[in-house]
């Protein structure tokens, strides 16, 4: 039988021996009375962009959900396998979220591929060059701008695509409803890698700015 990966356990003795004893009552409270976080958070699954680390949230804060490139597909009650429109449902309907926010990163990788005319399926099913294909018709627009660099076409179609994004996600009709009604606010965000900025956008106008921190 494989051996389970050494680092993962000395990680986990570590937790065990810091943050766990130090929320334990926390860790107990949420055991006891279950989860109520205040925010629907939908990040790429991009290993150097973790939401929890990047808001120093404590257990019990966001209700996490990472596909890649961070995408919201358009409500679809097709009978078909829906994984994030699942997490949407269930965080909106049941756990009364206050707050949706979908978080992008510089240098994805998903919105890499979005751009390149060069991508090869990686496997038979092409999972990812499907999932991608959500933004097609905006890469496609940003690929023929010969004003823009590799670079900001990418930083471009990152945050288009959160705009896309929030446009999607207001097609659940729950969503509309809630936010209509006021109980549920639904923002935009981009994260910089490279320089740990925070990049917010506007709701009325869909720019993004810089907040003051």
């Amino acid at each position: 039988m494989q051996r389970f990966p050494e680092y993962l356990l000395a990680g986990y003795r570590s937790f065990m021996a810091g943050r766990y004893t130090a929320e334990r009552d926390r860790y107990v409270e949420l055991a006891d009375h279950g989860q109520q976080p205040h925010t629907l958070l939908i990040a790429c699954c991009d290993s150097r962009a973790a939401p929890e680390i990047i808001f120093n949230s404590s257990p019990g804060e966001l209700f996490v959900v990472r596909n890649v490139a961070n995408l919201i597909p358009p409500y679809a009650p097709d009978g078909s396998h829906h994984a994030t429109s699942a997490a949407i449902e269930y965080a909106i309907q049941v756990l009364k979220v206050a707050n949706v926010v979908i978080m992008g990163h510089g240098r994805c990788g998903g919105i890499q591929a979005a751009l390149s005319p060069s991508f090869t399926p990686l496997s038979d099913g092409d999972f990812i060059g499907d999932w991608m294909g959500l933004l097609k018709p905006a890469a496609e627009q940003i690929q023929t701008s010969s004003l823009l660099t590799a670079g900001e076409r990418q930083t471009a179609l990152e945050r288009v695509s959160i705009r896309n994004s929030v446009n999607n996600l207001r097609s659940f009709p729950f969503v509309r409803e809630r936010e209509k009604a006021g109980e549920v606010h639904i923002h935009g965000a981009w994260f910089d890698i490279s320089s740990g900025e925070l990049w917010v956008m506007d709701g009325d106008s869909g720019d993004f700015i810089r907040p003051q921190v």
